[in-house]
């Protein structure tokens, strides 16, 4: 689903990803972990347009994606789901939820989509047309990842999807990835602090370091590898 090739890429003169290369087959997890200033959450803007990389290359599903502007990587497949949530307090859920499928021609199936993600999350069915600002953390997450399933992406790339939430919210969140991945053949690039429920529910595990990735290996390989643990991930 992504191949990336020498990605170069930073914030003015100061680069991050210093010649990044992946993998991520379709319809699998995989998540991206390290130590802060790794360059995890640059690589996801770098991919999804964000910012600009300098070099290298990116292939989603056979494509280039070299020079393509954001709205038509919407359009291609891929949805990216920033730190922070993005949630627009001011508008309600439904309508947060229908920005993600504004793009779409075919009417009929963004409503379909829309109302998949209601059954997909209740709490936000029952809470529809509530405000934004009215939400619990968990809740913005929900909505946050519906308002990115309305498009229908065949990627997604959501940065720590954890944060600030209750241990019970973040394990419902990873069960629900895996939820995805099966039923719909979603491939995901997880970026995720809480190494331990990454890995948990990812089929690859990708380590970064200073810029680069420096192990990338099936998942349950990582989880079990105590020098590579001790060495990057600090457990």
């Amino acid at each position: 689903m992504l191949v990336v090739r020498g990605l170069v890429a930073g914030y003015g003169a100061a680069p991050v990803l210093r010649a990044v290369d992946l993998t991520i087959p379709a319809g699998t997890i995989a998540a991206v972990v390290g130590a802060n200033g790794a360059g995890k959450t640059t690589l996801l803007r770098a991919l999804s347009g964000m910012i600009r990389p300098s070099a290298g290359q990116v292939v989603l599903a056979g494509e280039d994606l070299r020079g393509t502007p954001v709205e038509q990587l919407v359009r291609r497949g891929m949805a990216h789901v920033p730190e922070g949530r993005g949630v627009i307090s001011e508008l309600t859920v439904d309508e947060n939820l229908r920005l993600g499928g504004l793009w779409r021609r075919d009417r009929a199936d963004a409503d379909r989509a829309l109302d998949e993600v209601y059954e997909l999350f209740e709490p936000l069915a029952r809470r529809r047309r509530h405000l934004g600002h009215q939400l619990s953390g968990g809740e913005r997450q929900m909505l946050a990842l519906g308002r990115a399933l309305v498009g229908r992406p065949r990627l997604l790339l959501l940065d720590e999807p954890s944060l600030g939430l209750a241990p019970r919210v973040v394990a419902r969140t990873m069960a629900l990835l895996r939820q995805l991945r099966d039923r719909t053949g979603l491939t995901v690039l997880l970026v995720e602090q809480n190494v331990r429920s990454a890995l948990a529910v990812a089929d690859q595990g990708v380590v970064m370091s200073l810029g680069r990735v420096v192990v990338a290996a099936p998942a349950a390989r990582l989880r079990d590898d105590v020098d590579l643990r001790h060495a990057y991930l600090g457990f």
